[in-house]
């Protein structure tokens, strides 16, 4: 009887360590696309909005699967960098989010999922960038 409740055990452990490390990818998977720009807004002491629209430009970024982002402006390349996800302190709350490193600058992932992708500045400016698929 010792020995099935230690396999049952064994066995649930195993089964509970896979399925964290299978959302864990699911959650990076889930960044891996082509994201359109839909509009930045700027941070309480720099308040705006800009979309495609009135700056007159469109832009998208493309996360690989090798961890590069390809940028484009106009459908025009032009950059093309490493990034890195990790859990790290936000800006303002000091609190642990997961944060996206690309072109200098660190972001806070805020919203992700099958169409829409947030990420604000990690710094004091605050600005918040939204993508759709």
């Amino acid at each position: 009887m010792k020995k099935l409740f230690l396999s049952f055990i064994i066995c649930f452990l195993f089964t509970s360590m896979i399925s964290v490390n299978a959302s864990r990818e699911e959650a990076a998977g889930s960044l891996i696309n082509t994201w359109i720009w839909e509009k930045s807004i700027g941070g309480s002491n720099n308040p705006y909005v800009t979309t495609p629209k009135t700056i007159g430009f469109t832009k998208k970024i493309i996360f690989t699967q090798d961890g590069r982002v390809i940028t484009y402006k106009n459908n025009v390349e032009i950059r093309n960098s490493a990034y890195q996800i990790e859990k790290g302190k936000g800006f303002f709350d000091q609190s642990e989010h997961d944060l996206i490193t690309f072109e200098g600058k660190t972001y806070i992932i805020e919203n992700l999922d099958n169409q829409n992708l947030t990420i604000v500045s990690n710094s004091q400016d605050g600005t918040r960038t939204i993508f759709k698929r």
